[in-house]
């Protein structure tokens, strides 16, 4: 009987206590936390931006990553946990392609990338600049009988933008928003905004501009 025991029981017995262990902890793995998947939009990083170099790019595209891991931890997976990385170091003025791989995305633990969409996306660089652009003032409304508008001046005349260096040399002026000068006989001062047309430009101090409208009487 002894010998057996030793025969059928003891005969790599290491072996089959792992076995046992390995069987007893993914029977737990299954039976208790399922694997599933989850896919989260996350916007692009980018790291090691050059200094003086602007995105020209009107349209960046988010990341759709496709997760997957145990039940628990993609239910709990937040947005902010999961990060697409692109670096930027070393990249000069003009078009330039991105590989979007698993590779560019950062995770928690025990979950992985299923997919990554894009896989590839290409954005155009140009050099930071800045220009002093004239402050045009829009005047609208209906004057008193007689009466027509004579001036209209900004304060401060100009502003500085900073962007793209392409966009920003196409500019021609910066707007401000209307003025509604109905009824004014003689000389009213208004405050309003100022804004450009680009949305990759951008004013350098957001401050209110003054707008004094003159009106005179027409001539007879």
């Amino acid at each position: 009987m002894g010998d057996l025991f030793r025969k059928y029981i003891w005969k790599n017995i290491g072996i089959k206590i792992v076995s046992l262990m390995v069987a007893v902890m993914m029977w737990f793995a299954v039976g208790r936390d399922p694997v599933a998947e989850v896919a989260v939009s996350v916007p692009i990083e980018f790291h090691h931006v050059p200094e003086n170099l602007e995105i020209s790019s009107e349209s960046i595209p988010q990341a759709q990553v496709r997760v997957r891991g145990p039940v628990s931890r993609i239910r709990d997976l937040a947005q902010s946990q999961v990060h697409a990385v692109i670096d930027l170091a070393g990249v000069t003025p003009g078009e330039r392609t991105f590989d979007l791989t698993s590779h560019h995305i950062s995770l928690p633990r025990n979950t992985e990338v299923v997919q990554v969409v894009p896989t590839q996306f290409r954005l155009t660089f140009d050099k930071r600049v800045s220009r002093e652009l004239e402050v045009h003032p829009r005047v609208l409304g209906t004057f008193p009988p007689g009466f027509h508008l004579q001036s209209a001046v900004p304060d401060p005349v100009t502003v500085t933008v900073v962007g793209p260096e392409k966009r920003v040399k196409a500019l021609d002026a910066a707007l401000t928003d209307p003025v509604d000068a109905s009824g004014v006989i003689g000389r009213a001062t208004f405050t309003t905004n100022v804004y450009v047309s680009d949305p990759l430009i951008r004013v350098t101090r957001n401050e209110s501009v003054r707008v004094t409208v003159t009106t005179e009487r027409s001539p007879r």
